[in-house]
């Protein structure tokens, strides 16, 4: 999609600069020039001009980020296609406008907005404030970084029409994105989406104030949030404190990295809150720093690869349990030293199993005599499936909903609305939400609550991988093996995922087996097909905005594929489950999965005919 209709001419004073062959190329550089007002942007311009770098041109100009349910995510750099001053206010034009047009009390009610410690974080926020300043919306602009988290809580707390964090979380150095809250507190769903896409379309040139900030010290409608939800945040958190007596007393000490990012000084309060012992922090990863020095990605879903310097640090304090946010708080990933000296780094899915049997001791232990019908956890449709045999075998409610916290914040805001409470959601990709403080996944919360739970266990002498094998032989042995491709041309994954409609090239029919394990059932929520279902249509929403088919195996195994929404990756996800008393054995099953998951991968993604990179580490 081109940046606008009409041309802007170069502003007074402007050097004419050389055609570079294309005409609509020369008028989007002409149109660049006239809106922006950066001159670090408008320099990387002139010079991919002069130098007639025509593909380059195209691709930073010649289309737009696309704005969807996760707001923006992308490069910072000049263009329509990349994060910079320009397209931030572009955005934040048209998020007022549609802001305007859907809350009439938005001049009373205002914004939040948080931002995180990446390049242009603080900058992009601040802009973000200026316009909603400018047309007379109370904005609340924390002063300093803060997780992400805090945005949705504030948005809830302060009563706000919606909420912006600055942020792409755990991607590159490179990145950086614009996440936008409802009124509810959760993401935006489908329509808002499209609405606020649409009004960005149409106000794409900058208003005559849109580029002052300088609003942001002087007006009384701006307000620093901070202190305010820092009080009532820790408040909240402590109602999920059910053992402080022993978070006193205990031995057990725990080693923390913020991964570079917002994390430590959050977490440390949060620590307190409970009247848990002092982190032991990773020192060369506790304090802000947007180059992420010391990790190839900033992800602590990496798992080991990521945790070096924190099992090194763990390793010189003699802690045994290591607890590492991603840089905006938001995730959480955990690692327990073995017996044997070796760490083992949990997966999403074996923290949800705790978290979500933690989440039933402690709501089962402060109403031990309470009927449990109202009771609700939720998982996403490609986590692990722990969670409902918890539910089915102590007689609560579990809800399965498509990927993400967007689901599952407004899913768990819909229960709430209807009186019912919400003990746990979370995704296998380490993201959960414990209660409903905040309708999103939260790693501060999180962190704390597996804290307390591990100290408990500690007291029985149980670890937490103990405690794990005990879930599984109460509850079932459920293993799963996840992981992803790097493919960074959208033709090749759209032909991948058509050939799978188009089994043998006869369209509308899929595999019917993977090798030597037959297919039972097929899903596919892009086309809407779901033959498990007496009418073929799928239970759950489908969009064909992104690619995603779930395989049902006659051995039992769940294998889904879908692309991500926020980076270049084609991602699987599969399980097995044995339930309890069923026989067989825990290696036996995870071995079977293993083979279910080398040849579905062979056959359906095929990565050397596609050039796929495989996961690093």
């Amino acid at each position: 999609m081109a940046a606008g209709s009409g041309e802007g001419g170069p502003g007074a004073g402007e050097e004419s600069l050389p055609s570079v062959g294309d005409a609509a190329l020369d008028g989007l550089v002409r149109q660049w020039l006239a809106w922006d007002k950066l001159e670090a942007t408008r320099g990387v311009l002139k010079q991919l001009v002069q130098d007639k770098n025509v593909a380059e041109l195209r691709s930073r100009l010649g289309q737009r980020m696309a704005f969807g349910t996760a707001g923006l995510r992308a490069r910072m750099g000049m263009g329509f296609s990349q994060m910079n001053d320009l397209t931030i206010i572009q955005t934040a034009q048209g998020f007022l406008r549609y802001l305007q047009k859907t809350f009439p009390d938005l001049q009373k009610n205002g914004l939040v907005i948080g931002y995180d410690s990446r390049h242009n974080s603080q900058r992009f926020a601040q802009l973000t404030a200026g316009i909603f300043l400018h047309a007379e919306v109370p904005v609340f602009l924390f002063s300093t970084i803060c997780p992400t988290p805090f945005v949705p809580y504030s948005v809830l707390h302060l009563g706000c029409s919606a909420g912006v964090m600055v942020t792409a979380s755990h991607n590159p150095k490179e990145d950086n994105g614009y996440k936008v809250y409802w009124n509810n507190g959760s993401q935006i769903t489908s329509p808002h989406d499209k609405g606020i896409a649409a009004s960005i379309n149409a106000n794409l040139e900058p208003w005559p104030t849109s580029w002052d900030t300088a609003v942001c010290e002087g007006s009384p409608l701006c307000q620093d949030p901070l202190g305010r939800i820092n009080q009532a945040y820790y408040s909240a958190l402590q109602n999920y404190c059910c053992h402080r007596e022993n978070n006193q007393r205990t031995s057990v000490r725990f080693t923390y990295t913020a991964m570079h990012g917002v994390g430590y000084q959050y977490e440390v309060q949060a620590f307190q809150a409970f009247s848990l012992p002092s982190l032991i922090p990773v020192e060369e990863q506790i304090q802000p720093d947007p180059e992420f020095p010391t990790v190839k990605f900033p992800n602590p879903e990496e798992g080991k690869s990521a945790l070096d310097l924190a099992m090194q640090t763990a390793e010189k304090h003699s802690s045994r349990v290591i607890l590492a946010n991603d840089p905006d708080a938001d995730r959480l990933a955990v690692a327990e030293k073995q017996p044997n000296g070796s760490w083992k780094v949990f997966t999403g899915n074996e923290l949800g199993a705790l978290l979500g049997w933690w989440a039933w001791h402690c709501w089962r232990h402060n109403n031990p005599d309470k009927d449990a019908s109202d009771v609700w956890m939720i998982a996403s449709t490609v986590s692990s499936k722990i969670l409902r045999a918890i539910a089915v075998k102590e007689s609560f409610n579990f809800e399965e909903t498509l990927t993400g916290f967007k689901w599952m914040g407004n899913k768990a805001d819909q229960l709430m609305q209807k009186g019912q409470t919400v003990l746990l959601a979370f995704e296998e990709a380490i993201g959960f939400m414990y209660g409903t403080n905040v309708l999103d996944k939260d790693g501060v919360s999180a962190s704390v609550v597996m804290a307390e739970m591990t100290c408990w266990l500690a007291e029985q002498h149980i670890s937490l991988t103990q405690q794990l094998g005990r879930i599984f032989e109460t509850y079932g042995y459920h293993t799963s093996e996840n992981s992803y491709y790097i493919c960074h041309d959208a033709d090749t994954i759209a032909r991948m995922f058509d050939r799978m409609r188009t089994w043998e090239g006869k369209p509308g029919q899929y595999p019917s087996c993977c090798g030597k394990y037959k297919i039972k059932y097929v899903r596919d929520l892009t086309a809407g097909y779901d033959n498990s279902k007496p009418d073929n249509k799928p239970v759950l929403p489908t969009s064909k905005a992104s690619q995603m088919i779930t395989f049902t195996f006659e051995n039992g195994c769940v294998a889904t594929l879908r692309t991500s929404g926020t980076e270049p990756k084609v991602k699987y996800y599969t399980e097995m489950c044995l339930p309890p008393g069923a026989g067989g054995s825990p290696e036996s099953v995870a071995s079977e999965l293993h083979a279910v998951v080398e040849t579905m991968v062979a056959e359906l993604l095929q990565p050397e005919v596609n050039g796929l990179i495989a996961r690093s580490g």
